[in-house]
Formats: structure tokens, C-alpha cells, sequence
């Protein structure tokens, strides 16, 4: 009876773990963005150059998937080496202190066709806090060096002061210089693990 009870209890390990597909954030296909209103009149974007994540999914559609990100804060780019440092400081990031912006997800409902609703923690200095991304999938295949790749498209808002990103400044007439909502954008590449 106990050699039984192994038994079921090694198949049914080795079958969950045959059932799960590892994929890896491909850096090179993939883009972090964001971009804030200026001035009320213009928009400022950047993005970050430094990245890690994996996804692991039970099924075909990735309906399910453990996903996880961590970003180095000190990779922020926004094209102007004045402002990417203001940015790296305690005004805002403390990229010294607190060097890891993390996302752990907690939910990935498939929605639609090729639509789905990402909820997870993310964390910004020392603060985490729940935050929800629209995603559209845009499909699977192999290129052409035989690696099965996957896409995905992102997209979230979220208020930079709830993440003790605080600098502010105001124009003449009331205008805030940057605006508090930050728009984010993850073009997503992923590739199988092997």
C-alpha cells in the first residue's frame, strides 16, 4: 500500500512539473516604458534598459501564469543625462536606496480574445500596492533560430505620489510641471525556456 502511495505521489510530482512551461523575458525584444504629461502641454517619456522577469504557465493560453518582473531603477532612461539623475535621487526613485522596482503577479484572467486582466504588487521604493494591467496577447510561434517566442502588450496607469515619487513644482499660473498619473507600456517578448 505504501509502495502504491509513493508511487501515485512521484507521478503525480513529475507530471506537474512536466505540465509547467518556464518562459524568460526575452531584453532585446522588449521595451519598459512610460511617459507623464509636462507642463499639461506635452508628454515626457522614458523607459528602462535593465530588466528580468519569467512567466510560468500550465496552459496553452497562459490563462493562470505566475508572472514576475524586477527592474534596476538606475538603468532609467528618458534621453537627458540632467533629468535621469534628478530621477534616480530621493525626489523621486532613491535608486541607491531602493535599487528594485518588483511586480509580483497574483492573478492573469484571460478576458476576451487575446484580451486579459494582469493584478498584481508592485513596489516602488518601499511602498507596494495592487495594480491592475490590460494585456493583449498577440501570439506564439518559433523564429528563426528554432526558439518558441511569445508577445504581449501592457498597459497601466498609476499615481507616482502613492509610490513616494513626490518632487513637484508649479508654474506661474497653477500648472503642475510634471502630472501625477504616469502611463506605463510593457511591450513583452518572451522565449522558452529550454
Amino acid at each position: 500500500m505504501k509502495k502504491t502511495l509513493l508511487s501515485l505521489v512521484l507521478a503525480l510530482l513529475t507530471w506537474t512539473a512536466q505540465s509547467q512551461t518556464t518562459w524568460n523575458v526575452d531584453p532585446t525584444h522588449t521595451a519598459i516604458k512610460f511617459s507623464v504629461s509636462h507642463l499639461v502641454i506635452t508628454e515626457v517619456e522614458g523607459q528602462f534598459n535593465a530588466f528580468d522577469g519569467k512567466v510560468v504557465t500550465k496552459t496553452d493560453d497562459f490563462s493562470g501564469a505566475d508572472i514576475n518582473f524586477s527592474i534596476d531603477v538606475a538603468s532609467i532612461n528618458t534621453n537627458q543625462e540632467k533629468r535621469d539623475a534628478h530621477l534616480k535621487g530621493d525626489d523621486f526613485f532613491n535608486a541607491e536606496k531602493y535599487p528594485k522596482i518588483t511586480f509580483e503577479g497574483k492573478s492573469f484572467k484571460k478576458t476576451g480574445d487575446r484580451k486579459y486582466t494582469l493584478t498584481g504588487n508592485l513596489t516602488i521604493r518601499d511602498v507596494t500596492k495592487p495594480v491592475t494591467f490590460d494585456v493583449t496577447y498577440a501570439g506564439k510561434l518559433k523564429d528563426p533560430w528554432g526558439n518558441m517566442k511569445a508577445g504581449f502588450k501592457a498597459t497601466t496607469s498609476i499615481n507616482r505620489k502613492d509610490y513616494k515619487l513626490m518632487w513637484s513644482a508649479a508654474t506661474e499660473t497653477g500648472t503642475l510641471v510634471v502630472s501625477d498619473e504616469v502611463a506605463i507600456t510593457v511591450n513583452l517578448q518572451l522565449v522558452q525556456a529550454q
